[in-house]
């Protein structure tokens, strides 16, 4: 008998706490588990998402870390800048919100989005990070098809936030489109309610114009300047990008692991949370 997916039957039991920092004078919203005094995890969605993205990876990653799930820049419930954002953007700001933790060095993990700012981190900071993690991450190609479907899900469910539209944007990101992920589409959708995230959706969608993300893509001489320990997760049935781009990614990448997760599209942390916990967190410890 198929289960009900739920946000809240997900975190039930889970010692996590939701609330709002100061992030560089960005009001960030974000969900926690863990003792404070463990390494810090900061976990990145992807564009147009929220942090709870990684509600099925939480309790996991709580017995061994700090783990933070965030509103990045612009989304969710963080405060939205009111300007196109580009990968710089996101980095200060997560710079801001490790200063904000007190978090010297961190583990960060990100997925699409935040596996493009995450690399950046990495890249530019790489004192800040201590292990990484590029989660079907974008930045490291222009795919016309891929950008155009991007911007038209997504510009369709921020201007009428109805159930088939918000639905629809998260139905692609899935390998089994049989489910309807109606707790995901209902969170998603109060997002996409909120006063003015038209505008917002606008600026989030500034890198998938052509010009803009030009000059945001990582090529080689930026994922080999990563020094930290790096695992590069792909799936089987990503929309945005094949197996082979995912390996590509890897090879640029001095001693980058790559894994390949199968019956999983866009969100395996959420498709397959048994698998991503137990390789994430093998990962992460070093084993």
């Amino acid at each position: 008998m198929a289960e009900h997916e739920s946000v809240w039957s997900d975190l039930q039991g889970v010692a996590f706490s939701q609330g709002y920092l100061d992030a560089g004078g960005a009001r960030t919203r974000y969900l926690h588990a863990g003792d404070i005094d463990k390494p810090a995890l900061v976990l990145l969605h992807g564009s147009g998402g929220h942090a709870e993205a990684y509600v099925r990876n939480l309790e996991a990653h709580a017995e061994h870390f700090s783990t933070w799930s965030i509103d990045m820049l612009g989304h969710g419930y963080t405060d939205k800048p009111g300007h196109p954002l580009e990968i710089r953007h996101y980095v200060e700001h997560l710079l801001a919100f490790l200063d904000a933790i007190d978090a010297a060095r961190a583990h960060i993990s990100g997925e699409s989005l935040g596996g493009w700012v995450a690399a950046r981190l990495a890249a530019d900071h790489g004192e800040r990070v201590e292990r990484l993690v590029l989660n079907t991450a974008g930045g490291s190609q222009a795919d016309p098809e891929v950008m155009k479907r991007i911007v038209t899900l997504s510009m369709a469910a921020a201007e009428d936030p109805s159930w088939e539209t918000v639905q629809a944007r998260i139905t692609w990101l899935m390998a089994d489109k049989t489910k309807g992920y109606d707790d995901i589409v209902a969170s998603r959708q109060r997002v996409y309610r909120q006063p003015g995230f038209v505008s917002a959706m606008r600026d989030i969608m500034a890198l998938q114009d052509p010009e803009i993300r030009a000059r945001n893509l990582l090529g080689p001489a930026e994922y080999g300047a990563i020094t930290a320990p790096t695992l590069v997760v792909w799936t089987s049935d990503d929309p945005t990008a094949d197996v082979a781009e995912g390996r590509r990614i890897a090879s640029m990448i001095p001693g980058a692991r790559f894994e390949v997760m199968p019956g999983c599209g866009h969100w395996p942390q959420y498709e397959d949370p048994k698998t991503f916990n137990r390789l994430h967190i093998d990962f992460l410890l070093g084993r």
